[in-house]
Order: C-alpha cells, then sequence, then structure tokens
C-alpha cells in the first residue's frame, strides 16, 4: 500500500511538471537591465521569475546551446540529430543512461524545497518563452515543451566513464601478463565493457591546465581591514561562462558566473554577505569491485554467501535514421544494489561504486541555490554539508571577516585500501563494499588561518596556508598525496607575505606574468650553453635568454624561445621526440622529475623546489633544436611574445600574454594554431571569468570575461572584453539597484 501510495504522488508530481507555467505572468514579475558589456541584471518579484529571465536570457545570448543541453539530458539527441554509421550505437549508449539518470530525476524532485522547483519551473519557461518568440533561430524540429524534469535530469550526477576505461586498461594489462591483484580472467571483451569505452572515446579530455586559481584574505591583511576573494578559472573558451546579477527582494542578490545550459551549473561568485570560488580538485571518488559469478545462473552474482540477480534496466530509445524515419532500439544497463557493471567474465563481474553517483547528487541545484542565499558562514557550510557536489576546492570569503576553505569531495568511507580506481577489490561480503561517504566535517578545512589568507591552485590541500600545513598522515589512502607545483610557489609568492594589499592591488598581483619555471632553471640553462663556446644565432640567442625577464607578458622578447626549449627539453628526457598528434601542447611529455631537475620537488623544501637541470647535454641540444624550430614556426627565434600568441576571436585580434602551467605562471593560457596565420597561434582557453570583490557594507568588486557575454557574431557583447583582458585590465562591478538602473543601456522584460 505504502509502495502504491509513493508511486502515486511522484505520478501526481510528474503531472505537474507538464502544466505550462504562464510566461506573460512570469513575464510582468521580472525585469532585466543590461549594463556595460552586457552584463543582465535580474531584478525579479520571486525565485520562478527570476530564473524564467535567466532561461530567456541564455537563448537570447547562446542560441541552441542551452536546448541542447536539455535535449541531451532527457535522452533525446539521437531522436533529432542523425549519427555516423559507426558512431550510432555509441550515441543510442549515451542517450539510454541519459534516459536512467532522467528517470532518477523524476523519482528524486519530490525532495527537493521549493525554492529549487520553482527555479527549475521557471527556467524551463524562460527557454520555452524565447523559443515561441524566436522560432527561426531554431531548428524547425525543436519545440518549446521543456520540463523542470529535465532542467533537473541535468544536474543528477553520474559514473565517469573515463575512470572506468583506466580501470579496463589495466586490467587489460594485467590479462596479457598474468600480473596483478585481480582475479584471473580471460582477455575477451563483453558488450558493457565495449560500451564502457565508447562512453570514454567521446567525453572530452581535459587540457592539463584545466583548473583555476583563488585567493582570500582575512581583513589583516588588506588595507580596507574587509576580507578579499578572488577567483580565476581557467577552462576552453567554449566552457560557458555567463556572468550575470539576480535580485530577489528579501532573498536572493547575488552576483556570479552561471554555466550556460542550467540554472547555475557551478557557481561562483558573491552575495552582499559573502562569497566563494571554486577550484578543480581529484577526489578519488569511485571504487571497483569483482564479484563472482553464479556458476548455476550467469545473470547472477554471489556475496554474503547468497545467489542475488543482477540488475537489468532495458532501456528504449528512440533515433533519427538516414533515412528521416524514426526508429526504435532497447539498450541494456546492467547493475547491482552496489554499482554499474562495467565488465563480466565467466567467473566474475566487475562493478564500479562511485561517490558522485544516486543519494546526494540530485540536490546540487538545491545546494548552490542555498549557497546563493546564505548570509553567514553557519548558513554557507549548512548548504555546503548538503553534499550536492562531490568535487571541487571552495574558498570563501565573508563582510564578517571570515576566509574559509574546505577540500571538498564525495569521498568514500572505505574498509579496505583504496584500489585508486586501477586496481578491483574482490569482495565476499556486502559490509567490504563501502556504504558511506566521509562527513563533511571530516574534510580538510581552515578557517581564518594564521598568516589571514588562503590559497588554492589546483594542487592537493596540504600547503593552503604555509602557517597551518596539513599533515597527509592524518588522512585516509584515498586521499592525495602533498605536492605543491611552481604555478602554487608563484601564488605563494605574490599574496603568501605580510604585506597589506586593497582591492586593486590583488587585480595586479593577479595579472602577474612571470614564469617561475625561468627563475629555476635558467641560470642552469644558460651556463650549458655557454659551456659549449657557442657562436652566431645559439650565442645571440643565450644572450637574449639570460636578458630575459623571466615573464611571459606580450612584450616580452624570449618567453617564447624559452617555451619551445622547455617542451622539447621534456621530451628528449623521456625520449619522445617526436610531437604526439592532437595532444594538448604540454600534454603527454611528462618525465620524471628526477631526470629533469638537479633538485626535484621535496616536502621538506616545499617552497623552493624544483631547480636546476639534471640533463645538462640533453638541455644543450634542446636549446639548438629550439632555435631552429621557433624560426621555422613563427619566421625569428627573438619574436616578442605577443608577436605570436594571439586572442583572436572573429574580427578582433590582440596581442596576448601568458603560458601554459608547467611554465609556472599565474596566467595560465592555451594556444594553438592562428587560424588565419600558421605562423602564429591563438588563444582557445586559459584564463577565464576573473572577479575580485572586497567585502565592506556593500560589495566591492572588479571582472572581465574575456570572450564576452554572448556567442553570437553579430551581438555587441561578443568578444567586447577581449581587448580589455589582453591589457590587463578589469571592469567595476555594478551592484547596487540605484547603479544599476542609472548604467542600464537596455530595460526589459524577457
Amino acid at each position: 500500500m505504502k509502495t502504491k501510495l509513493k508511486i502515486g504522488i511522484v505520478a501526481m508530481l510528474m503531472t505537474a511538471w507538464v502544466l505550462p507555467v504562464s510566461a506573460q505572468s512570469l513575464s510582468d514579475q521580472v525585469v532585466i537591465h543590461r549594463t556595460e558589456k552586457g552584463v543582465p541584471h535580474i531584478m525579479a518579484d520571486n525565485i520562478k521569475a527570476a530564473f524564467y529571465a535567466m532561461g530567456y536570457l541564455q537563448l537570447e545570448d547562446y542560441g541552441m546551446r542551452t536546448p541542447r543541453t536539455l535535449l541531451k539530458s532527457r535522452g533525446e539527441w539521437t531522436l533529432h540529430n542523425k549519427q555516423e554509421a559507426s558512431k550510432q550505437n555509441l550515441y543510442l549508449w549515451i542517450d539510454a543512461r541519459a534516459r536512467r539518470r532522467y528517470k532518477q530525476s523524476l523519482e528524486s524532485y519530490y525532495l527537493l524545497n521549493q525554492q529549487t522547483k520553482d527555479m527549475m519551473e521557471g527556467f524551463a519557461a524562460g527557454v520555452n518563452r524565447y523559443i515561441e518568440q524566436h522560432p527561426d533561430e531554431f531548428p524547425d524540429w525543436l519545440e518549446p515543451d521543456f520540463t523542470a524534469a529535465d532542467v533537473h535530469a541535468g544536474a543528477i550526477g553520474k559514473v565517469s566513464p573515463i575512470t572506468a576505461k583506466k580501470f579496463l586498461d589495466r586490467l587489460k594489462e594485467w590479462e596479457k601478463t598474468g600480473n596483478g591483484k585481480n582475479p584471473v580472467i580471460t582477455a575477451s571483451v563483453d558488450e558493457i565493457e565495449e560500451m564502457w569505452r565508447g562512453l570514454a572515446s567521446i567525453e572530452e579530455i581535459p587540457h592539463p591546465d584545466t583548473g583555476s586559481n583563488v585567493w582570500a584574505l582575512a581583513p589583516e591583511r588588506t588595507t580596507s581591514g574587509h576580507a578579499i576573494l578572488m577567483r580565476n578559472p581557467h577552462l576552453n573558451w567554449k566552457g560557458g561562462y555567463y556572468e550575470a546579477h539576480i535580485v530577489v527582494p528579501d532573498t536572493l542578490d547575488f552576483y556570479g558566473d552561471f554555466r550556460v545550459g542550467g540554472p547555475l551549473g557551478i557557481v561562483g561568485g558573491f552575495n552582499r554577505h559573502l562569497g566563494w570560488s571554486t577550484t578543480n580538485n581529484y577526489p578519488d571518488v569511485d571504487e571497483v569491485y569483482a564479484l563472482e559469478r553464479d556458476p548455476n545462473d550467469k545473470t547472477r552474482y554471489i556475496i554474503d554467501g547468497k545467489s542475488h540477480p543482477m540488475l537489468k534496466d532495458e532501456i528504449p530509445v528512440s533515433y533519427i535514421t538516414e533515412d528521416n524515419t524514426i526508429a526504435s532500439r532497447s539498450h541494456t544497463i546492467w547493475s547491482t544494489p552496489f554499482g554499474d557493471v562495467i565488465k563480466r567474465t565467466d567467473k566474475y563481474i566487475y562493478i564500479i561504486r562511485s561517490g558522485e553517483e544516486g543519494r546526494y547528487s540530485y540536490i546540487r541545484n538545491q545546494q548552490f541555490l542555498s549557497m546563493m542565499m546564505a548570509k553567514n558562514l553557519d548558513e554557507w557550510k549548512a548548504a555546503m554539508s548538503l553534499r550536492g557536489r562531490g568535487r571541487s576546492n571552495f574558498t570563501y570569503a565573508d563582510a564578517d571577516g571570515n576566509i574559509f576553505y574546505v577540500w571538498n569531495g564525495s569521498v568514500p568511507k572505505l574498509p579496505h585500501a583504496s584500489g585508486n580506481d586501477t586496481t578491483a577489490l574482490y569482495v565476499k561480503r556486502s559490509d567490504q563494499i563501502w556504504k558511506d561517504l566521509i562527513p563533511f566535517d571530516k574534510l580538510p578545512q581552515l578557517l581564518n588561518p594564521k598568516g589571514g589568507y588562503l590559497h588554492n591552485e589546483n594542487d592537493p590541500f596540504h600547503y593552503t596556508n604555509l602557517n597551518e600545513v596539513f599533515d597527509e598522515k592524518d588522512f585516509p589512502s584515498n586521499f592525495p598525496k602533498a605536492r605543491l607545483r611552481l604555478r602554487s610557489q608563484l601564488s605563494l609568492q605574490l599574496i603568501g607575505g605580510d604585506d597589506k594589499l586593497s582591492l586593486e592591488e590583488v587585480v595586479k598581483r593577479k595579472h602577474s606574468m612571470r614564469a617561475i619555471l625561468g627563475d629555476r632553471v635558467k641560470p642552469d640553462l644558460v651556463k650549458a650553453v655557454r659551456a659549449t663556446n657557442p657562436t652566431g644565432e645559439v650565442l645571440d640567442a643565450i644572450d637574449m635568454i639570460d636578458k630575459w625577464d623571466n615573464t611571459v607578458a606580450r612584450e616580452s622578447r624570449g618567453g617564447i624561445l624559452f617555451q619551445q626549449w622547455w617542451k622539447r627539453y621534456v621530451r628528449l628526457v623521456r625520449g619522445t621526440k617526436k610531437e604526439i598528434p592532437g595532444t594538448p601542447e604540454s600534454a603527454g611529455y611528462n618525465a620524471p622529475a628526477e631526470k629533469l631537475f638537479t633538485q626535484p620537488w621535496t616536502p621538506s623544501d616545499p617552497t623552493n623546489t624544483p631547480y636546476g637541470l639534471a640533463s645538462k647535454d640533453l638541455a644543450v641540444e634542446a636549446f639548438e633544436w629550439a632555435i631552429k624550430h621557433t624560426k621555422k614556426r613563427y619566421g625569428a627565434w627573438d619574436v616578442k611574445q605577443g608577436e605570436v600568441n594571439r586572442a583572436h576571436i572573429g574580427d578582433y585580434d590582440f596581442p596576448v600574454g601568458g603560458a601554459t602551467g608547467d611554465m609556472g605562471t599565474f596566467r595560465v593560457m592555451w594556444f594553438k594554431r592562428h587560424t588565419e596565420d600558421r605562423k602564429k597561434s591563438q588563444a582557445y582557453g586559459g584564463d577565464g571569468w576573473i572577479l575580485a570583490v572586497e567585502f565592506g557594507e556593500t560589495p566591492r568588486a572588479y571582472s572581465v570575461l574575456p570572450y564576452g557575454n554572448s556567442n553570437k557574431e553579430d551581438s555587441p557583447y561578443y568578444a567586447d572584453q577581449l581587448e580589455m583582458f589582453t591589457e590587463n585590465k578589469m571592469k567595476p562591478v555594478i551592484y547596487k539597484k540605484e547603479e544599476v538602473i542609472k548604467n542600464a543601456v537596455r530595460t526589459y522584460r524577457p
């Protein structure tokens, strides 16, 4: 009876979702003020109307991108988009798994609070409204029928197919060698493994510099006596950061970044009381287990001495065929109550159990909305404790003068040693499989540390503040080991002292162009090359490097040659001379630190190591090669940074500073071949939406979004901040209501 009642309640809720929300009514409850650079300030009577405007705006500025995301969330991408025959099955798998998450979203919707439901219903209504009003901007088949279910499904967590593939690759190695801790198995690939490998094959491999920088300064470290927060994410410039301000009287007054495709995404920014930033971390949230199959029935497995059936989920997926007809095919997803099956053999099934899937992930939108509405640290931490976001460091500052850091992660509380995603634990009992996450208050955290600063540049938590270093012995085996790379060390040099900084000085230091790798290895390079008694171009080039200011500023001369030399040196040390096609420029060439540096990084001297060159002969060989290569690639070996590296979007083309993270730069930039001038490179990622905010009586802030608030080439906001960014400038954030209205360049109801 209880089961029937629950199903009935869910059915009623599902019916409520598809009832139309009056767009006109919502439009009457909200006004959008566009200020300089197209920043929308949404002033609404309630949450539903506010996010109705957000849905409308995302289509106004980004067109099909949000509907595409919503279609994928409900598993209908192949219904409207033909796929190559060779990839059709793969995309049907993707839609099938999306439909499974969609079902989970239906089942969990009733657990959300009313404000979160209002947010998602309003967002869907705004998307529909824009499609209705501008049908010529979209494909004929696109219907304005999106619901809160589609929005909610996009926030449901999932198992990473890349993690599954990592384990399967290691398993394949062991199958060949007979080594490893896994049960002996056959080398055959079943359709389940094929699915996971296929899913991983189309996942975008993140650039090695994907991440962020963040600083938080306590009042004791600022000239104003107010806390300051600086956030600086590094993502592909197609990542879809969207700068906006939402105001709902007595409820919400939040300015931040809203990732295009949904109402919130991974939000960072500030309200009148507090703010926060995320930076990527890499918690180990998955474990792989091997369970014995029932020898009498291969659809069952043995645990706790009993036979149990594998769960078989047959999911039909409709798709469009090459002759424009609609067909349907069912895909089977095998699982257990402990996790999804990723491989079957005659004797075992392998399952993956993830902390990002299931009981917590459905509440992600509610968590971020609650954080946006928080008025103090306790309320903000209560929102964080919902555990909807399974990854990312969070760094916080507020008007009360607090600064706070948490290494956030849906990390399992393991009853065994970690398999590190590459080892399966053979289990016979259910109590050998992890059940709970490590509690939020047991994660690494720092509140108002000595020295008055916090920083993170995607390294683990241990050196977040040098006055209060975490000891890795205090944490379980599935927590990361300590490291402090060059970008982090430069960050500490910039803000780890005891001087007091103004908001403007924080902005200036954020735009540091130093390449700390030059400080550490250039003396040995110069010495090694001069020891060969060079002449001609080699002598002239090493003289230039000797005089180089160790920056990657756009006016600097020497950085381009130095970068080409370093990449070649690393490849020579590793024994990989040729470039790997399709590989990001700083990826795939890592070499053992002890073979690169005289002194590799060491925890005993974390801020001054590594340094020196371990392979002087290879360094000289790489330098001579770099001279020839740089001259051939760019026309000269003594080019300035900005002559080569360009910020090029549409008709805009500006010289820009920055480099990849392996240079130890705080200004991280990714470059590829220029689309119009093959002798140059153009930025395609790196520094994204940058914000620096000071928490006084009213927050005071600066921001810049290099690629602008629209990807439509005919929009006035398309790349309109690019030149400002290349000049290391940021615009003042307009926050007060009276200032918003005074500076509005357009005011309208969506």
